[in-house]
């Protein structure tokens, strides 16, 4: 083969490994985000005292009375934007 080829060969391997190896971080941070946001679910749950059942009947009653999902993201959004702008000064 070519020095050229040769070359391109081991830059390709390379960025495949680099890939790879974000992969896995990206994998692993994606996990403990999901654990970090289930404990705060959990942790919000148990200061009202909740059941598991009093949690389910209270998700079904906000389900019931949301108002429709594009609202609720501008909702959202605009909270956001405001929380970051207060962080910002």
């Amino acid at each position: 083969m070519s020095a050229k080829l040769d070359k391109m060969r081991a830059e390709r391997e390379k960025a495949r490994q680099k890939r790879d190896e974000w992969d896995r971080r990206f994998k692993e941070w994606d996990q403990k985000y999901r654990e970090q946001e289930n404990t705060e679910i959990c942790d919000v749950t148990h200061s009202y005292n909740l059941t598991p059942d009093q949690l389910a009947e209270l998700l079904r009653m906000v389900k019931e009375t949301m108002p429709e999902t594009a609202q609720v993201q501008e909702t959202t959004k605009s909270f956001y934007d405001k929380e970051e702008e207060a962080h910002e000064d």
